[in-house]
């Protein structure tokens, strides 16, 4: 079982940053892939971000290429979503999942997510 804590969500207007971290239960952390997903109001969820278990490769949305950066640190069993040039249209909560034995930096297929951080983007 893993257990994911997301944190570092809050109010900040357009144009600004924040960045999110993800805590994650287990020893074995350096061999999950690990995901950023969001939920606007009304909408269904959609991937974000991904990185494989070394950090060697990622993955983002069309709509945040650019603007966000996936990152982690195995060391402390947390990974990182840095995001900059914050829209009103990346109000959402976001969340992390983990895919435990995976190599690759995928958009599905995560067997474990957390309660989620919220983030709202004024404009």
């Amino acid at each position: 079982q893993v257990h994911l804590v997301e944190s570092g969500g809050g109010l900040v207007q357009a144009g600004g940053s924040l960045r999110l971290s993800c805590a994650a239960s287990g020893r074995t952390f350096s061999t999950y892939a690990m995901g950023w997903f969001r939920r606007a109001p009304g909408k269904e969820r959609e991937f974000v971000a991904a990185i494989n278990w070394s950090g060697g490769v990622t993955r983002y949305a069309d709509s945040v290429q650019g603007r966000f950066t996936i990152s982690r640190d195995n060391a402390e069993n947390t990974v990182y979503l840095q995001m900059n040039s914050l829209k009103p249209e990346d109000t959402a909560v976001y969340y992390c999942a983990a895919q435990p034995g995976s190599d690759y930096a995928s958009t599905w297929g995560y067997d474990y997510w957390g309660q989620g951080t919220q983030v709202t983007v004024s404009s």
